[in-house]
């Protein structure tokens, strides 16, 4: 999964501590089919919408996205 325009930290994959992978500053995480991952990011930018999406090809060729509102 990415989010546009903000960095985050993993907090937990599947209510497990992050892995090796999961440690620093991301825009991107792999995320398993089935699995939960938590992530904490703060916005320093304008309110109003951001966006989020996956990498996987499939999904993106489909149009995949979600936005959500930053207030």
């Amino acid at each position: 999964m990415h989010l546009h325009l903000v960095q985050f930290q993993v907090l937990s994959r599947n209510g497990a501590p992050p892995g090796p992978y999961d440690v620093g500053w991301k825009d991107t995480v792999f995320v398993n089919g089935g699995e939960r991952v938590e992530v904490i990011a703060k916005f320093d930018g304008e309110p109003g919408r951001y966006m989020l999406h996956c990498h996987n090809l499939e999904h993106e060729d489909m149009s995949m996205m979600a936005n959500f509102w930053l207030v």
